[in-house]
């Protein structure tokens, strides 16, 4: 435990002093909150039950990445004969080696799931905008999985895993994969972040007004240190690196956890979810809660590290 703490007070208090360059493109919160509404006020909860409605999310999410991508389209798979979709659209296709950015739309129940994860899937939106007709370094495939919630989550019918599987089963080139996971609840009360082992609130602070990037407690690989040092130099947010061991409770409870198990260097950018936010799987994880503003500059630092990273 010892060698624990240590590894975190290190990775907390180290700070990369060298600004990347900054872009005239950034994320536009007028279009952030449209893509928020559209995602969440809907007729139904986009639950699994509800697959009408996860089919009708899903296509608006196409339709958006199709304005901006090189190439958009379904991964379709059944799940007790029922069809469900992930929704793919590619940048720089001219590369081979790729990295996978990633958010779930689904929700857990009957809730709106303003956070969990309409942050995430308005992100990815917001990145595809962002992203047409840059310069880059590797093919960037934004990825927008269904069926990340339970009772789906830790099986093999998780979107993430079936998307993971596929790069695995067709020897696909990936450098690395994010996974934006709630990044739209942020606080400055004192009290308002709460830690998996208590002591780190002495490290971090026990506000919540910083993002988190998670990464394994080793062999993290290129991809995930390289895009900490950029997301850090760009100098966007307040942020915070967890080099997490498995035991920690949350570090792998998202869509990177299928990246891992097929040994792909993943992390997972986060405002810490229910460490922070008690709406999380609530019926209280609405849009008014979400700090439009802090969220926009979680997207501008995603954006400017993938279109530095060499």
């Amino acid at each position: 435990m010892g060698l624990f703490f240590a590894f975190f007070i290190v990775s907390g208090f180290f700070k990369n002093e060298k600004a990347i360059a900054k872009s005239n493109i950034s994320a536009d919160t007028v279009l952030m909150k449209k893509h928020l509404q559209s995602i969440v006020e809907t007729p139904q909860f986009r639950n699994h039950k509800n697959i009408d409605q996860l089919n009708a999310v899903a296509e608006y999410i196409r339709h958006d990445f199709n304005k901006y991508g090189d190439s958009t389209g379904f991964q379709e798979y059944k799940v007790n004969g029922q069809t469900y979709k992930n929704v793919i659209s590619s940048f720089g296709t001219e590369h081979t080696k790729r990295i996978i950015i990633g958010a779930h739309y689904d929700v857990c129940g009957d809730q709106k799931g303003a956070d969990d994860n309409a942050t995430g899937v308005t992100a990815l939106l917001e990145l595809a905008r962002m992203l047409k007709g840059q310069k880059l370094n590797y093919r960037i495939d934004l990825v927008a999985y269904t069926l990340e919630e339970p009772p789906y989550f830790r099986t093999e019918n998780m979107g993430s895993y079936v998307h993971a599987r596929y790069l695995k089963d067709n020897n696909i080139a990936v450098y690395g994969m994010a996974s934006v996971e709630m990044i739209g609840y942020f606080s400055e009360e004192k009290g308002s972040q709460e830690f998996p082992v208590g002591i780190l609130s002495w490290i971090y602070g026990n506000k919540g007004d910083f993002i988190t990037l998670v990464k394994r407690f080793s062999g993290a690989g290129p991809f995930v240190k390289n895009f900490i040092s950029n997301f850090k130099s760009s100098q966007q947010i307040k942020t915070e690196t967890f080099p997490a061991p498995k035991f920690v409770t949350g570090v792998d409870f998202s869509d990177h956890l299928n990246y891992w198990k097929f040994g792909y260097s993943a992390l997972m950018i986060t405002d810490t979810s229910f460490f922070r936010n008690k709406n999380y799987h609530e019926t209280t994880d609405t849009l008014d809660t979400l700090d439009l503003p802090r969220m926009a500059k979680v997207i501008d630092g995603i954006f400017l590290s993938l279109i530095h990273l060499k």
